[in-house]
């Protein structure tokens, strides 16, 4: 398994392509070999082939807003084959019908979306937050999910730190969606619900290592959507350094 960083983390200094680039390069010094794009300014997808290039990185996995996924989606998978991205993302789904997000609306708008682009030999991956933990007739969304939709359209970008909050365990769902969990999120959890860097809170992080990799996982993406006041960079530098001593790169 290789570590790499989710730049969600470091959205602020990414909202212009100039921040964005100068960003990749300190994310490349850092010692991390991929990255996830999340949370950045708009780009081409020529743009991002060239800094990836530049800059050595591969990006393995992406975040896209629900609109370009519905009204965008040919152009999506275009880009993604010019940058070489595998995996396509969806960030965030409410589950909440109050909001238009219905799990029923879910079930409808995506899978479709997610097998267009398995034909297009992309897979489509959906990140958890907490409220996938909610129950819908005696199971949590996120089992209800793994069983309705087929694991060779929609895979799991699990989240450590969400599956916590959510009240579950990490290391177990890593072991109930083994097979499609091509890419994580690392993030840890520490007292009072906060999130910091891998290693510095209370996750057992051995076992989900273990889980992960029995599950098939290829990338591991560190992610810490909050620093604390803290540089994102730094952050980022003591969750790849962590990692390293566990043997990872």
């Amino acid at each position: 398994m290789q570590i790499g960083a989710q730049m969600y983390t470091t959205r602020e200094s990414c909202q212009t392509l100039e921040g964005f680039a100068t960003t990749l390069e300190r994310i490349a010094e850092i010692g991390y070999k991929t990255v996830q794009v999340s949370g950045t300014c708009p780009y081409e997808g020529e743009w991002l082939r060239d800094q990836l290039r530049r800059t050595g990185l591969k990006c393995v996995l992406t975040h896209i807003p629900v609109p370009r996924l519905q009204g965008e989606l040919d152009k999506v998978i275009r880009d993604h084959e010019i940058f070489d991205c595998d995996n396509i993302g969806l960030g965030w789904w409410a589950f909440d019908p109050e909001k238009d997000m219905s799990y029923e609306k879910f079930m409808k708008t995506f899978p479709p979306i997610a097998e267009k682009i398995h034909e297009s030999g992309k897979y489509f991956m959906y990140h958890n937050h907490d409220q996938e933990f909610k129950r819908r007739n005696g199971k949590p969304i996120l089992e209800c999910l793994a069983e309705e939709v087929p694991a060779d359209i929609m895979g799991f970008t699990l989240d450590t730190f969400w599956v916590q909050a959510g009240g579950g365990d990490p290391a177990q769902w890593l072991e109930r969606l083994s097979g499609r969990i091509p890419c994580i999120h690392l993030k840890d959890y520490a007292y009072g619900r906060q999130m910091a860097v891998v290693g510095e809170g209370n996750i057992n992080f051995d076992r989900v290592f273990e889980k992960a990799e029995a599950g098939g996982t290829k990338y591991m993406l560190v992610e810490q959507d909050d620093c604390h006041g803290e540089d994102p960079i730094e952050c980022l530098r003591r969750s790849y350094l962590y990692l390293k001593a566990c043997g990872f790169e």
